[in-house]
């Protein structure tokens, strides 16, 4: 493969990351060692209280990339966070988010499985998950 075919196939990676409550140090520390050139597509799920987050804000600050929560419909985009709302589970459709307000999983929403399993639905061999932290089996 050469360079030119090597970054575009980069540039349709998606990593999709899961982290349990106590997991924002590791989210930083993680987002803060990103290249700031690096063309992949992040999506973010924290188990977090519904009441709400700062989380796209701590994220902003500590690496190169943008951070938001996710909007339904958003566009999976390269050099982007996204992260899943309090109260809504954050799935993967083709290359765009959806939120939903289904039933918790594992007792929480978001939660990690059902990014990651909907990732890996929509996108396959495109994605690459990554767990920080967590707590039983989230993200197994």
């Amino acid at each position: 493969m050469n360079a030119v075919a090597a970054q575009d196939r980069l540039s349709e990676l998606v990593v999709v990351v899961g982290a349990s409550a106590g997991g924002i140090e590791a989210l930083q520390r993680f987002v803060g060692a990103l290249p700031p050139n690096l063309p992949l597509a992040l999506l973010v799920v924290l188990h977090v209280p519904a009441s709400g987050s700062s989380l796209p804000h701590i994220l902003s600050r500590a690496g190169a990339y943008p951070a938001a929560h996710a909007q339904d419909g958003d566009a999976i985009e390269p050099g982007r966070i996204l992260i899943a709302p309090p109260d809504h589970h954050l799935v993967v459709e083709g290359r765009v988010v959806r939120l939903q307000r289904t039933q918790r999983e594992d007792g929480y929403r978001p939660a990690i499985d059902t990014l990651f399993r909907s990732a890996a639905q929509a996108l396959g061999a495109d994605i690459v998950g990554v767990v920080p932290s967590w707590a039983l089996s989230h993200g197994a």
